[in-house]
């Protein structure tokens, strides 16, 4: 009765997984309990979490082919441009569909943008890239984009590229705090992604260290046209979601990510912890901060969980 913060269906958002070129769903053996859809058994998965209350989603597509400038990103036969048609006939406006808006999955060397000859990021030529992939996904059918890349500049392009195109009403979830950090692996098997020459994105992500100049970054993204903000990941960076919060008048998402969860599913299979209710344990400390909504691979098993 005097509980100060509950979580809800209503805060969740399910990360999921779209693979070109297979048959039937792949297990992540990093990620217990997700897998790589094909596009019939996203549409399926995406129907239970709608039943079942969850009112958005986030895809993420793996692509047959990759090359060095990411272009499946935008091709119209994309396999994530495939299954935003598909869901939006199959589903129209029964969940939110949100598309993840990044190059990473795509390029054959795995940073989020181009490289320049000495094989840096070229920030410029990256955004430019960007707000073509913005358009693609809007005009298949996703009502949100979230640039997850953390370009400089990566929301103004694409807010301009969407209003000149036609979408103005296309909204903009911005990675905008999103740093180095080594609790990604997981996803990056989901994604079949691997950095070339063992690099790292440290020179476009934020330093765990800092948390004023991710501040910085939420400010800008706000001033840009940003919908919404997020932070990522989300349990280690607590402080950062409550600050962020504290300064904002839009809404603040974050990402329990992929090994916030993975650990969970670890020791939960050992015996460890009661791992249900660890994760939602997580989740109340993530909304607790000032998280309005939360991005985590528990969606689906906690919506049945609050449903009794």
């Amino acid at each position: 009765m005097v509980a100060e913060t509950r979580v809800t269906v209503d805060d969740l958002i399910a990360p999921l997984f779209v693979r070109e070129g297979i048959d039937e769903p792949v297990p992540i053996a990093s990620l217990p309990g997700v897998v790589q859809h094909t596009v019939d058994s996203l549409s399926k998965e995406a129907r239970r979490l709608a039943g079942l209350g969850v009112p958005a989603l986030v895809l993420f597509g793996v692509p047959a082919t990759k090359d060095a400038q990411g272009s499946q990103a935008w091709a119209r036969d994309g396999i994530v441009q495939v299954a935003l048609r598909h869901l939006r006939d199959e589903l129209g406006d029964d969940v939110v569909v949100i598309a993840d808006l990044c190059l990473d999955e795509y390029t054959d060397h795995g940073h989020c943008g181009v490289l320049t000859a000495a094989g840096d990021v070229d920030n410029d030529a990256t955004i430019e890239l960007y707000g073509r992939v913005a358009v693609a996904q809007a005009e298949a059918g996703a009502a949100m984009v979230a640039p997850s890349g953390m370009m400089d500049g990566q929301v103004a392009a694409i807010r301009a590229a969407l209003d000149s195109s036609g979408h103005p009403g296309t909204s903009i979830l911005a990675y905008s705090a999103k740093y180095a950090s080594a609790l990604y692996g997981p996803f990056r098997d989901a994604v079949n992604v691997t950095i070339a020459g063992g690099g790292d994105r440290k020179g476009y992500q934020q330093d765990p260290r800092n948390a004023r100049e991710a501040l910085a970054e939420v400010a800008l993204d706000v001033a840009e046209g940003a919908d919404m903000v997020m932070v990522k990941p989300a349990l280690a960076y607590l402080d950062v979601i409550a600050a962020v919060r504290a300064r904002v008048e839009v809404p603040v998402a974050a990402y329990h990510v992929s090994g916030e969860y993975a650990m969970i599913k670890a020791a939960g299979e050992r015996g460890w912890i009661d791992a249900a209710a660890v994760g939602l344990e997580h989740l109340t400390a993530i909304k607790r901060a000032g998280a309005d909504t939360i991005l985590t691979y528990l969606a689906g098993e906690v919506a049945e969980l609050l449903h009794g």
